[in-house]
């Protein structure tokens, strides 16, 4: 069993398997027609469940054989053109190489001692994204698994910080707040088109459900600033604490992105941490001709980015960074036997003291590796290519008398309804109409699009992160949703009558 080992001994054959799978990839990637095949658990579910785990194959090839009945064939290929389902892009080569060499180093990113290089790696990389954002000289942040955590993460900081600052003017003022007293009081404030966590990072803070705000939106499906501004009035008036201001920019839905300016000046004035979820549309921050749509960005206390999103990353590779380093220590605990203080003493770089995460990937590769075949601006013209096929993308429903689209795109992201035209038909049935469309589209496996409720209403949506993708796939793809749709309502209807 020792043959199986990555050390020198097993160098060849480290080099021949792994290049075998990378020729099976390729070969798939190069013949893929569709970006799904349109299984169903049912189907696949019993084939994976009837193999026998105790029972190994002969060799590697076998396993890559078996691999193409259990996963590569049935997989849902992000890389394709008329992938238009969720936030999931295809990935860039230099990335995958660097998934590659951190995979088989396998370095852990918690401490100094396991991670020689990466962590100097990875901060460099923090300091240029903190830069990019304006964050200023202090700021500081770590890598995560993704953007649900990074939200976690900087609610953490948020709750920790006001806890801080609410109990020090209370001493100041001769009397004494407990922490077990003041988190009932603790409010977020966020637009009801943000990412659901915030919602569960309240929850798990201690805080509950109930402690998230959720401000209206405007027509252009961003936060009402308006609206925040009342809302933040009377939770100072019912004598609460406004604990964070979350703004998005890139809701999961819309692409839209929150007015940053106005949101960074309310909370100032009420002294709540503002933070900026821009899981989405951190691709910008590499523009070369978009930038300026994240103004404002530059004056939150801690942002969320995705790196898997819109800089063309394998998952996982997201961070969290905070305007004033200081603030990273709400997370910090030092174990004797991992980082004990006399290391923070004696200068030694543990990302452990930043992270709520222990053992963690070297995922910073391969945005380096990148960035240093690509340059920020490769990236960046990516990301726009995608921003300017959603505006075409929105001319062609706008133009289609079948579907009526909910707004023009901020971002890439493309949120419309099939209409059936010339009969009055029953809302419930429309909403089903689309509902079914999406279902037997997947199931068809030619395509793959998102779908979501607004106003409670069933709806459709394009998620466009492909550059790849052109208005002649979306189209086509119009046309498969309507014909589904136009047959399910034909059915019913006649059902009916």
């Amino acid at each position: 069993m020792r043959s199986h080992l990555l050390n020198e001994t097993t160098a060849d054959l480290y080099r021949r398997s792994v290049t075998e799978g990378v020729d099976r990839v390729a070969a798939k990637l190069a013949t893929t027609q569709r970006p799904h095949t349109g299984i169903s658990v049912d189907e696949l579910a019993p084939v994976i469940n009837g193999i026998d785990l105790d029972k190994p194959l002969a060799d590697a090839a076998a396993v890559l054989d078996e691999l193409e009945d259990v996963y590569l064939r049935d997989a849902v290929y992000f890389h394709h053109p008329r992938y238009l389902g969720h936030l999931n892009c295809p990935v860039v080569i230099p990335a995958v190489l660097g998934e590659a060499i951190l995979s088989a180093v396998n370095s852990s990113l918690d401490t100094w001692d396991q991670s020689i290089g990466g962590t100097l790696i990875e901060r460099r990389l923090i300091d240029w994204t903190t830069e990019r954002i304006g964050l200023g000289p202090a700021a500081d942040g770590i890598f995560t698994s993704g953007g649900s955590q990074s939200n976690f993460h900087a609610l953490l900081l948020a709750r920790d910080e006001a806890c801080r600052l609410v109990m020090k003017k209370a001493l100041d003022e001769g009397r004494e707040l407990t922490k077990a007293e003041l988190l009932p009081k603790l409010r977020i404030f966020t637009s009801e088109a943000s990412h659901f966590s915030v919602q569960k990072s309240a929850a798990m803070l201690g805080l509950g459900y109930e402690a998230v705000i959720s401000v209206p939106v405007d027509r252009n499906r961003r936060m009402d600033t308006a609206v925040l501004a009342l809302e933040l009035e009377e939770c100072a008036s019912e004598g609460l604490f406004p604990m964070a201001v979350v703004a998005t920019a890139g809701t999961t839905d819309f692409g839209s992105i929150d007015p940053l300016p106005e949101i960074a000046r309310l909370a100032d004035e009420h002294s709540a941490w503002m933070h900026v979820d821009a899981a989405y549309g951190c691709g910008l921050l590499a523009s070369p001709t978009r930038r300026h749509l994240l103004d404002g960005i530059e004056r939150a206390d801690s942002v969320t980015v995705d790196y898997h999103k819109s800089f063309f990353q394998p998952v996982s590779s997201s961070a969290m960074l905070v305007r004033d380093r200081d603030t990273l220590k709400h997370a910090t605990y030092h174990a004797d036997y991992l980082n004990p203080r006399r290391m923070a003493e004696e200068r030694i770089p543990n990302q452990v003291d930043k992270s709520i995460q222990t053992t963690r990937r070297f995922d910073a590769l391969k945005l380096w590796v990148t960035l240093r075949v690509m340059g920020a601006d490769g990236v960046g013209s990516l990301f726009d290519e995608v921003i300017d096929l959603a505006a075409a993308g929105w001319d062609v429903i706008d133009a289609d008398p079948r579907f009526e689209v909910v707004v023009k795109p901020q971002i890439s992201t493309l949120v419309f309804r099939y209409v059936p035209q010339g009969e009055d038909v029953r809302g419930d049935l429309v909403d089903e109409a689309n509902l079914h469309a999406r279902k037997a589209l997947f199931a068809s496996g030619e395509a793959v699009v998102a779908g979501t409720k607004v106003d409670g209403k069933q709806y459709l949506k394009f998620t466009l992160l492909n550059p790849q993708t052109t208005t002649a796939d979306i189209a086509a793809v119009l046309d498969l949703l309507a014909a589904h749709a136009e047959q399910f309502l034909g059915e019913s209807l006649a059902l009916h009558r």
